[in-house]
């Protein structure tokens, strides 16, 4: 999971996941001041499992992708915070929101801030991304299937949609490597988010730590997810908060796109790779 501009669209709240160590001071010493001093954590120093790969916390993974990709419709409503670092290495938060529909074949995917706007409609025939703000769209053939979709818009045209990466983790084939290739993987333990008990994991990739939070009991949908950048030195922070609707019932022209007068057609750029 590597944070770029695209996941802009997919925006929650923040949570911290730090150590004692340098964020408080000696008993003997005063505090720094004046300014804003950052929160430490409440209860014992948080867990730390360098080098755990735990079969449990993939097996979370996958059962949650595996429940996701079962549904026929859901319904994602998202609140999140992605950091920019300035030159001089300031972060700085950009909020925004998000909604998702989703059926088979056929998705939806609104992101709506002061700062940017995206649209990404497939209808089960097309793929369209669309600017609202600068009135501009683009329009591909696409295959029969959402997966197939998300290879080929990705392969082809270098876009990755936000938080595709939950529904893929079921996908042993494709993703047998990265999971063999996970540096730690783990339950840090549980916690009740809007009323609701999960449980809570931590992973870490090459350049990559990221953390989900998954309700307990039938239904495993992911409710919170970070991803801290390790590559930056600033180690900007994306975080969302999830809210669900399982097998919600939409309307054909949900997933319709029909450009105003005003919209221009643009191409596509096709992906050169790195």
């Amino acid at each position: 999971m590597k944070i770029a501009p695209y996941q802009l669209v997919a925006i929650g709240a923040l949570a911290f996941a730090i150590s004692d160590a340098g964020l408080t001071q000696p008993a003997q010493q005063p505090p720094p001041g004046p300014g804003m001093s950052f929160p430490t954590p409440a209860g014992p120093d948080p867990v730390a499992n360098e080098g755990v790969v735990d079969d449990g916390a993939v097996d979370a993974l996958k059962e949650m992708s595996n429940f996701l990709m079962s549904a026929n419709t859901l319904e994602l409503d998202t609140v999140g915070t992605l950091d920019v670092v300035t030159n001089n290495g300031q972060r700085i938060q950009l909020d925004g929101t998000t909604n998702y529909k989703i059926r088979k074949p056929g998705f939806v995917i609104t992101y709506n801030s002061d700062i940017k706007s995206r649209k990404f409609i497939y209808d089960g025939k097309n793929f369209t991304v669309f600017s609202p703000k600068l009135g501009y769209y683009a329009t591909v053939p696409a295959p029969g299937t959402n997966r197939q979709v998300l290879d080929t818009i990705y392969n082809k045209f270098g876009i990755k949609l936000p938080l595709e990466d939950l529904f893929r983790w079921g996908d042993s084939g494709a993703n047998a490597a990265r999971v063999q290739a996970l540096q730690s993987a783990y339950k840090v333990g549980t916690a009740t988010l809007d009323g609701v008990p999960t449980d809570h994991f931590a992973f870490r990739e090459a350049d990559v730590d990221w953390e989900v939070w998954i309700d307990q009991g039938p239904q495993p949908l992911p409710r919170k997810l970070v991803i801290v950048d390790r590559s930056d030195a600033a180690r900007p922070t994306f975080t969302t908060r999830l809210r669900w609707k399982v097998n919600p019932t939409f309307a054909a022209s949900d997933f319709t796109f029909v450009p105003d007068s005003n919209a221009k057609r643009i191409q596509l750029a096709t992906y050169k790779g790195d």
